[in-house]
């Protein structure tokens, strides 16, 4: 075992496959748009197998398969990009905007990179590959600054991309010829470097390396809710699940948990949206320190009979926390929420004082009060509204005022040309009938331009 944690007696994976998460085309019976992608891992992991010692049952490379949420993901994405040998991008439009792909990129290129030996002249461990054309597209710098020959894989490649190579059988050879080289270079990558073992990093935190998402387009989803071995006696512990981002307030209606419904939604809107566990996140919030994105808060009310939980969002309501809304789902056809809606109802307006009572982002249902989001359609319609607050809020906070601008310089040529001499009235005389400019500054509460909903 080595100081990172990685036993050394296990073999490392070849390769890590980076690419971005293409969501369905919304059609009733649509298949799996990531159905290609996990075809060509499946390829290439046998390619690799050919061209190496690899022994049965060791993993050849690594695929993340999960929607990009919650802490295991995140440890897990943290182990594979610390030990995998080469890092493989596939370029598309939408992989250089997404944040996930961009955190991965980064975290692989924090390790240190090595020559094998004085005839290697490989200082990268980045093998890429054109899923798509990206001739129409400008790379970010970390992209554009690897000298990579995609030509070699053969011309019907870089002409058409790897995507179009699967699809199409006019292409069949053209793609098997591209697998074989591709493969042949994550191995030639592998064998010609040396990228020691790195730290497990804390994936969620990691700056994304495109740089091209402006933070007021992402969206930080957090939940707080119980685990389903922390459900008190008096709750159902169906609503719940080994992680607080497994929450499925409105079960059977949703068929999914609800920070997942959350990032579709999100993504309707134009946000990417990542999902994480509140605890982890809530010091960084009530600490004062500048925000990095806007953010939802989804509360199960339940866990505010915990002492500790209701502390800490008592923290959180009276810190200035306006760029993170407040969402709290209270599901009218679950039974446990009917016999308390009004006991719980009243323990989060004096836990939540200032959220309730202020103009911050707060979204208690269709009338306000105790009774909550009571269905998933109301869940729905908050959600836009609560997301845009936190957007308007954020970008209130973070706007960098303009400097005013320099006074102009005197010009004595057109004081004399005025008639005005030495002895005449000053050229810029401050004029006390002016009135004074209207400098039509916005409020820090994240309401919208012109008004809007408190």
């Amino acid at each position: 075992m080595n100081d990172h944690g990685w036993d050394e007696d296990s073999a490392r994976p070849y390769f890590f496959l980076s690419y971005a998460h293409t969501p369905k085309a919304g059609a009733r019976g649509a298949g799996d748009p990531n159905h290609w992608v996990r075809q060509l891992y499946r390829d290439l992991c046998e390619a690799v197998l050919q061209l190496t010692t690899v022994p049965a049952g060791v993993p050849v490379g690594f695929m993340d398969e999960s929607m990009h949420q919650g802490e295991l993901w995140a440890e897990r994405l943290s182990e594979e990009l610390a030990t995998c040998r080469v890092f493989v991008p596939l370029y598309s439009p939408r992989y250089f905007n997404s944040l996930p792909c961009g955190q991965e990129w980064h975290s692989f290129t924090q390790r240190p990179v090595y020559p094998a030996n004085l005839d290697s002249e490989r200082t990268s461990g980045i093998v890429p590959v054109l899923w798509a054309p990206m001739s129409r597209y400008k790379l970010p710098g970390v992209a554009s600054e690897l000298q990579f020959n995609h030509a070699s894989f053969g011309p019907d490649y870089a002409t058409e991309g790897l995507y179009a190579l699967m699809k199409l059988s006019y292409f069949r050879s053209a793609y098997e010829l591209a697998v074989h080289r591709l493969a042949r270079r994550i191995v030639e990558v592998a064998e010609e470097t040396v990228i020691p073992v790195g730290r497990r990093l804390d994936f969620n935190a990691q700056p994304s390396a495109f740089n091209v998402t402006a933070p007021t387009k992402q969206l930080r989803i957090s939940v707080l809710a119980y685990r389903r071995g922390e459900v008190p006696q008096n709750r159902n512990c169906d609503y719940y699940g080994a992680r607080r981002t497994d929450w499925h307030p409105y079960r059977p209606a949703a068929a999914r948990p609800l920070a997942e419904h959350a990032v579709r939604l999100a993504r309707q809107l134009g946000f990417q949206a990542t999902v994480h566990e509140f605890d982890g996140e809530a010091e960084a919030i009530i600490s004062g320190g500048e925000p990095v994105a806007p953010g939802l808060l989804l509360l199960d009310r339940w866990v505010l009979q915990d002492e500790r939980w209701s502390e800490l969002v008592r923290r959180f309501d009276s810190s200035d926390c306006s760029w993170v809304s407040v969402l709290e789902p209270w599901n009218l056809d679950d039974p446990d929420c009917v016999e308390k809606h009004r006991e719980i109802g009243e323990l989060s307006d004096r836990v939540l004082r200032f959220t309730h009572r202020s103009v911050r982002p707060s979204f208690l249902g269709a009338t306000g009060g105790p009774p909550g989001l009571g269905s998933l359609e109301e869940f729905d319609d908050a959600l836009p509204r609560a997301a845009m607050k936190a957007k308007y809020a954020f970008e209130s906070r973070t706007r960098t005022e303009p400097e005013e601008p320099p006074a102009p310089r005197p010009n004595l040529r057109d004081a004399f040309r005025n008639g005005r001499g030495r002895d005449g009235p000053e050229p810029f005389a401050y004029d006390d009938d002016q009135p004074a400019r209207d400098l039509g500054e916005r409020p820090d509460d994240g309401t919208p331009p012109g008004g809007g909903t408190t």
